[in-house]
């Protein structure tokens, strides 16, 4: 099962597209991928309800938050109402240590994303902050990036020894896809991708030509 576990639609600031149209880009150019995860900027989105569209499109839709620490941005997937109550998710200001512990004691999993790209990726923080405690996965395709960011975060993931995964970081209905993680077993719903998450079965993978 190839899920993209980074994606934006217009409830995040900066994205451009509805999910219905991501759902329709899907299937009318037969992408490889059975499912997405909204990660939408410095919010969980709590309100919105894709059943609906999950099936009308068949495909698996799950939301998560993307925030902001010192080390760049972080995916948190598994978000609860205790843990948005457990940190601010509208700060840009968060401890990465912070956001990692305390996602993994309310059963969430913390990935930091992009991480080999300057300002809001990881890896250009370690020189100077060190190496951060607790994390064990980040993301090493991302959709959106450009030069040697991925190669960067591939390296650097094989040099601490993290896992990886993959999302488009799609902004715009046609990104979507772009990027990916394939697990060996169906995943319906968020606990399921946790629980995937945390067996450490899964592969980043790119369709970016």
């Amino acid at each position: 099962m190839i899920l993209d576990l980074h994606t934006h639609s217009i409830k995040s600031d900066d994205g451009r597209a509805k999910v219905e149209n991501y759902c329709q880009w899907i299937r009318s150019k037969n992408l490889p991928v059975d499912g997405f995860v909204l990660t939408e900027h410095r919010q969980f989105d709590v309100d919105s309800d894709y059943s609906t569209l999950a099936s009308k499109f068949d495909l698996v839709i799950m939301k998560a938050s993307e925030v902001e620490t010192e080390y760049g941005h972080v995916l948190v997937y598994g978000v609860s109402a205790s843990l948005t109550k457990a940190f601010d998710f509208a700060s840009i200001n968060l401890s990465l240590e912070m956001v990692v512990e305390t996602s993994d004691q309310h059963g969430a999993v913390a990935v930091p994303c992009h991480p080999g790209r300057k300002r809001v990726g990881m890896f250009a923080h370690t020189e100077e902050l060190g190496v951060p405690k607790g994390v064990k996965i980040v993301e090493i395709y991302n959709g959106g990036s450009r030069d040697n960011e991925d190669q960067i975060a591939i390296k650097n993931a094989k040099a601490f020894g993290y896992l990886g995964i993959g999302g488009s970081d799609s902004h715009i209905v046609s990104h979507v896809g772009r990027c990916g993680t394939k697990f060996p077993a169906k995943i319906a719903n968020m606990d399921e991708l946790v629980e995937a998450l945390k067996s450490e079965e899964f592969k980043a993978i790119s369709f970016k030509h």
